[in-house]
């Protein structure tokens, strides 16, 4: 999941922050599924109607989304599908635009996002939608039971409160126009009234297509893009179960990872429908020293077997290399960009020309500055075009080092710590602030940088974005990361 993740947040590199998520959630009460129950059938007696007739609304709407462009022209998207404790598949899916269509401004937002009761006059259909599918809850004092209730609060923080114009948020979610007014009954004896502030942010057109709950969220700062990533791509829920039987249990055999599979779910499995899918597709590229990549084996080989076949030798990366030996494509491709133009044949070990408009993504493995020789070469493939052998990667004018970091020292590569303002920008990508303290430390010991205060005002925001949300005094936030580091 973690690797999921990389490649998602890869996206944001190339093409900047996602611009909106779409959830969308299955109506058990289509009329595609109701015309097909037999007498005193519910929906929840036909599972394979609700996995086969939700797959197919998807498929339109992802046609909506990403081919038509009806909320804009799509650049990349991500989306997975999930299901709920009751059975109902629901499909998280982010969006970045193209340039031209990107969301900058709250006008912007007010044109695919509304999140305020329709007049019932006016468009009576769209009222209808919003009030069966777009409502969240109500919880808190008309209903203290609510699942979303948490400590006498709700954890979505619904009631929103009423603002008069849209605006952007904290580097999160933007806050939505929610004018006062626009009151419904939800009961019949007109006790109990909603306003704008319970409205789930919609979008207008695609509630009236789909007739269903779909939530339109503009994605806001970076800690929203983090979040949602590793939302959406954390996997399925799992619970660790204590077994015993007597007195004499194995303590091995105690603990077992279970997983409850509901029937829709099932079905969605054995009709392989896909659970989740990115695009461009991200291609992770290997990197390894000479002699150091991994081999696969069968334990009942013989050593001297393994070594006089030629295929165990045969890595992305050695392949790489013995594409670059033909004179025309001599210092023509980094590492990172050869998958745009060639694709691997798993079967054979070896790349050919890719004869498909698909775009490709490559990403080479992420290395730690401790890791040495590893971190150097990285380096390296990021900036020769075309190298031949790693033999070509350590010669420079004419003279072959004996390192990594020797050639890319006299390549000039990581002069005035380039090299490691280029590690943690990437870094600020993908990690958490955690785990981006424990690299910046990594950096300090191993690395030896020359401009540590240029290092640490440049990135000591990214290093304590977590603590902000406990401590409001800045300076406090401060000496708190300093005396972590």
């Amino acid at each position: 999941m973690y690797q999921r993740y990389q490649d998602a947040m890869t996206l944001v590199q190339i093409y900047e922050k996602p611009d909106i998520m779409l959830t969308m959630t299955c109506n058990p009460n289509w009329n595609e599924i109701k015309y097909q129950l037999l007498p005193g059938q519910s929906s929840q007696d036909r599972p394979d109607l609700i996995t086969g007739i939700f797959k197919s609304k998807f498929e339109e709407f992802k046609k909506d989304i990403v081919d038509r462009g009806v909320l804009g022209k799509v650049r990349s998207y991500s989306y997975v599908i999930e299901y709920q404790k009751r059975g109902l598949p629901h499909v998280h899916m982010l969006v970045i635009f193209e340039n031209n269509d990107k969301l900058c401004t709250p006008d912007h937002f007010d044109s695919i996002v509304r999140a305020e009761i329709p007049s019932q006059t006016e468009e009576p259909n769209l009222h209808k939608a919003v009030f069966h599918h777009m409502i969240h809850g109500p919880c808190g004092s008309i209903n203290p039971n609510c699942p979303c209730m948490i400590n006498g609060k709700c954890k979505k923080n619904f009631p929103k409160p009423f603002v008069e114009y849209t605006s952007r948020g904290n580097d999160s979610y933007p806050l939505y126009r929610r004018r006062e007014g626009g009151q419904v009954s939800i009961t019949n004896n007109d006790n109990v009234f909603i306003d704008n502030g319970w409205v789930v942010p919609y979008n207008p057109w695609l509630v009236l297509k789909y007739d269903c709950h779909i939530n339109v969220e503009v994605c806001g700062g970076i800690k929203c893009v983090k979040y949602i990533y590793k939302y959406i791509h954390k996997g399925p829920d799992r619970v660790a179960l204590e077994l015993q039987n007597g007195q004499n249990s194995d303590e091995i055999q105690q603990y077992v990872d279970g997983r409850c599979i509901c029937a829709p779910e099932a079905l969605w499995r054995i009709f392989s429908f896909e659970f989740s899918r990115m695009y461009p597709s991200i291609i992770r590229l290997q990197l390894h020293t000479p002699n150091q990549h991994f081999v696969y084996f069968n334990p009942q080989q013989h050593v001297s077997d393994l070594l006089a076949d030629d295929d165990n030798s045969k890595t992305m990366l050695t392949e790489f290399f013995k594409i670059n030996c033909d004179p025309d494509l001599t210092g023509k491709y980094l590492y990172r960009e050869f998958p745009q133009y060639y694709t691997r044949i798993k079967s054979g070990k070896k790349w050919i020309r890719r004869r498909s408009n698909n775009k490709v993504v490559g990403r080479v493995y992420v290395v730690s500055p401790t890791e040495g020789e590893r971190f150097y070469l990285r380096i390296l493939l990021n900036h020769v075009r075309g190298p031949t052998s790693f033999e070509d990667l350590m010669t420079v004018n004419g003279v072959t080092y004996s390192t990594f970091k020797e050639s890319a020292q006299m390549r000039g590569l990581p002069q005035q710590d380039d090299y490691v303002k280029q590690c943690l920008e990437e870094a600020h990508s993908v990690k958490m602030s955690y785990s981006f303290r424990r690299l910046f430390v990594s950096i300090l010991v191993f690395c030896q940088p020359t401009t540590v205060r240029e290092l640490w005002d440049e990135f000591h925001h990214c290093m304590c974005e977590d603590y902000g949300r406990e401590i409001s005094s800045n300076n406090l936030i401060i000496n708190k990361l300093l005396l972590e580091i």
